[in-house]
C-alpha cells in the first residue's frame, strides 16, 4: 500500500524522534555502570549525559537557522549521518574524556535533527492534522524515553554499555534510507544569508552560561556564567538589528508565545533529572541491578507516550492552553510527593509519582508545543522550531546541572559508596524542593496568562 507524502514524514520524523530521545537518556540508568568501570565520580558521571545536551544547546540556534537555508531534507540526512558518526565513536571511548568528547559529537547530530523534525512537520503535513501529526512525532519521544531505561538496563546487564549504542544505529540506518528515497522534494524556508555572527555569539554565550551554571557554586562558575548572561544579551541586542537574524527574538512580543515558551523551559529544569534521582536511588539505596531499574523506570514515560498523542489531537479542538494549564498542576503534584523520598520509602510512592508525572507531562507537552508552533505567523516558524529545541536541551542541561551543584554542595565530589548514601539522599530531596517550587511558578506564568484561556 502506498503511504501519503504526510504519513511517510510522519513515521519518518517519528523514528528519528524516537532513537535521538532514546540516546539522549538511554545511558542515565547504566551511569553506576559507566562510573565504576570508568572511575567517575559522581560530578563527572552526570557530565556524560550534559556534554551531549549542553552540544545540542551550542548548535541549535544556529544549525536551524542554516538548514532552513540550504534545505530541510539536506539538513536532516547530515543531520542523522553525524550522529550516526557519534552512535559509532562513542561505544569506542577509551577515558571520561574522550566518552564526553564522542557524545558532544553526537549532539551537533542531534541539535540538527530536532531543529529539522519539528520544521518538516509544520511545513509538510496540513495545518488541519498539525496537531495531531505533533503528538505522533512526540509520542515518538516519548517512546524513545519509556524504552531507553529498560534497554538500557537490560543491555548493560547483560551485553555491556557501550551496547547502547549499538543498538540505534540500524534506527538511524533507516532514518537515513527513508529520507533519502521516500521524501520527496525539498523545503527552504529562508534563501537569504546566513548570520554568522548572530550564531558564533549564540554559541558561546550559552555555552558559557551553561557551563558556569553547572559550576555556579564555584567562582569560575559564577564569572562564566555571568559573561554568557552578558553574551545572550548582546546576541538579542544585534538580532534585533539584523535583516536575516540567526534567531528572529521579535517573536517574543507574542505574550502566548512567551508565556508557554517560559513555562515550558521551567518545566524541563524542574523535573528532568528526576529520572537520574530515581535510577540512583533504586541501585545505590535500594539496591537493584541495572536491569530491574530500567525496566520499573518505564513507568513514567509509557504513560507520556500513551496520553501525547490524544492530547496533541484534543488541542487541535480544544483550546491548549487549557489542557497544558491542567497537565502542569499534575507535574506539580508529583514533584512535591517526591520531596519525602527516604532511605524508607514505601516503592509505592515513587510508583504513585512515576504515574502522575507521567499523566501530567502526558497532557502538558503537546498541547504546549502546539501553542509554541501555530502561535506564530508561518514565516516564523524556524524560530518556533528552534524554540522547541532550545528549550527543551536547556532546560534538560540546566536541570541536570542543578543536581550536580546540589549533589557538589551536599556531598563533594566523591565516588558514590555506601557512607556518602545519606547525603545522597539528602541531596536528592533538596532536588526534589527546588523543582518543586520551580513548577509551581511554571502553573502561576500560566495562570496569568489566563485571560487567554477566554478568547482563544
Amino acid at each position: 500500500m502506498q503511504l501519503s507524502k504526510s504519513n511517510n514524514i510522519i513515521i519518518i520524523t517519528t523514528i528519528a524522534s524516537f532513537i535521538v530521545a532514546y540516546i539522549s537518556v538511554g545511558l542515565s540508568v547504566a551511569l553506576p555502570t559507566i562510573a565504576h568501570e570508568l572511575a567517575l565520580d559522581n560530578v563527572t558521571q552526570n557530565w556524560v549525559v550534559n556534554s551531549f545536551l549542553i552540544s545540542v544547546a551550542v548548535f541549535a540556534v544556529p544549525t536551524g537557522s542554516l538548514s532552513g537555508k540550504i534545505g530541510l531534507k539536506k539538513s536532516f540526512l547530515i543531520g542523522n549521518l553525524i550522529f550516526l558518526l557519534g552512535s559509532i565513536f562513542s561505544p569506542l571511548a577509551f577515558s571520561p574524556l574522550s566518552l564526553i568528547i564522542f557524545r558532544a559529537f553526537q549532539g551537533l547530530g542531534a541539535a540538527i535533527i530536532y531543529n529539522t523534525v519539528m520544521n518538516i512537520v509544520t511545513l509538510g503535513v496540513s495545518p488541519k492534522q498539525r496537531g495531531r501529526a505533533l503528538g505522533i512525532v512526540i509520542s515518538g519521544v516519548y517512546i524513545g524515553l519509556a524504552m531507553a531505561p529498560v534497554l538500557g538496563g537490560v543491555l548493560t546487564y547483560n551485553f555491556g554499555w557501550r551496547t547502547i549504542f549499538y543498538f540505534s544505529i540500524p534506527f538511524i540506518l533507516l532514518v537515513i534510507g527513508g529520507t533519502a528515497f521516500k521524501l520527496d522534494g525539498e523545503w527552504k524556508i529562508d534563501e537569504g544569508s546566513f548570520d554568522a555572527r548572530g550564531g558564533l555569539i549564540w554559541s558561546i554565550a550559552i555555552f558559557l552560561f551553561v557551563y558556569g551554571f553547572s559550576k555556579i557554586n564555584m567562582i569560575e562558575g559564577i564569572i562564566c556564567a555571568v559573561l554568557g548572561l552578558i553574551l545572550l544579551g548582546a546576541f538579542a541586542f544585534f538580532e534585533t538589528k539584523m535583516d536575516n537574524p540567526v534567531y528572529d527574538v521579535k517573536v517574543f512580543k507574542n505574550k502566548l508565545f512567551t508565556a508557554s515558551t517560559i513555562a515550558s523551559l521551567i518545566s524541563y529544569i524542574a523535573t528532568y533529572f528526576v529520572s537520574f534521582v530515581l535510577s540512583y536511588h533504586l541501585q545505590y539505596i535500594m539496591g537493584w541491578n541495572v536491569e530491574i531499574t530500567g525496566f520499573f523506570l518505564i513507568i513514567g514515560p509509557l504513560i507520556q507516550t500513551l496520553i501525547s498523542a490524544p492530547a496533541g489531537k484534543l488541542s487541535d479542538r480544544i483550546n491548549p492552553l487549557k489542557i497544558a494549564l491542567f497537565g502542569m498542576i499534575l507535574v506539580c503534584l508529583a514533584m512535591f510527593l517526591l520531596c519525602f523520598l527516604s532511605s524508607n520509602s514505601s516503592i509505592y510512592l515513587i510508583v504513585i509519582v512515576l504515574i502522575i508525572q507521567g499523566i501530567g507531562f502526558g497532557i502538558f507537552t503537546s498541547p504546549n508545543t502546539n501553542i509554541m508552533m501555530s502561535s506564530l505567523d508561518s514565516k516564523d516558524t524556524p524560530t518556533a522550531s528552534m524554540s522547541v529545541t532550545i528549550v527543551r536541551v536547556v532546560g534538560q542541561t540546566l536541570s541536570l546541572a542543578m543536581l550536580t551543584i546540589i549533589y557538589a554542595m551536599i556531598m563533594g565530589n566523591v565516588e558514590i559508596i555506601p557512607k556518602y548514601y545519606g547525603l545522597l539522599i539528602l541531596s536528592s530531596r533538596w532536588a526534589c524542593i527546588v523543582g518543586t517550587i520551580l513548577c509551581l511558578i511554571s502553573v502561576l506564568i500560566y495562570l496569568i496568562r489566563y485571560k487567554d484561556l477566554k478568547h482563544v
